[in-house]
């Protein structure tokens, strides 16, 4: 049998007993898993939106560099781009003597960071995908109406791509409460850790 079944089975019979000390263990890691996923998930959203009006341009050269970021980020594992943020980032000459050292030293910071990349590129994505599945009948009621571009997409484009993008960013949600479990190979203690 799984250890989790001995466990539960542990458990409903009463031999399992909770200390203080445990509790506050699980304590601690829920804390630390919900601030990582919830700091993640609201700048990520915040990257996310002027990305992926960036991303529908039609200009190019606006467009290439965040697709180009999105395909990376996507396209790689979560656990690599962890590694690399968090042990790669000695590498660099003189990061120890900056201002940025006290909290990339700390295993929170980089996987923040790395948490943050990630579901911005996801999210980038996402919300790209509603702000073209706009009605093409909206635009052009838009454009008759005489608002311009900046407006259109505020009161128009944005609102319903919104609307139309909110079932796969909660699967995103998910996807990101899920992967919190692999912050524990950077010595952060999560939910899963204890």
């Amino acid at each position: 049998m799984p250890d989790i079944t001995l466990w539960f089975q542990d458990l409903l019979a009463g031999n399992v007993i909770f200390t203080p000390q445990t509790i506050r263990y699980y304590w601690d890691g829920l804390v630390t898993t919900t601030q990582l996923v919830f700091l993640s998930l609201v700048i990520g959203l915040v990257l996310a939106v002027p990305l992926a009006i960036g991303r529908s341009s039609g200009r190019r050269w606006i467009s290439l560099p965040i697709y180009l970021y999105t395909y990376v980020f996507r396209g790689t594992p979560l656990l690599i781009q962890l590694y690399i943020i968090y042990y790669g980032v000695v590498f660099f000459d003189g990061i120890q003597e900056t201002f940025l050292w006290p909290m990339l030293r700390e295993a929170f910071y980089p996987a923040l960071i790395a948490f943050t990349l990630n579901t911005a590129a996801y999210t980038t994505e996402i919300f790209r995908g509603a702000i073209k599945a706009t009605a093409r009948g909206e635009i052009e009621a838009a454009r008759a109406y005489g608002m311009s571009k900046s407006l259109m997409m505020r009161r128009i484009i944005l609102p319903s791509a919104f609307r139309r993008a909110l079932p796969a960013y909660g699967n995103e949600v998910i996807f990101m409460l899920h992967a919190s479990a692999i912050a524990s190979v950077v010595t952060l203690m999560d939910l899963t850790g204890p």
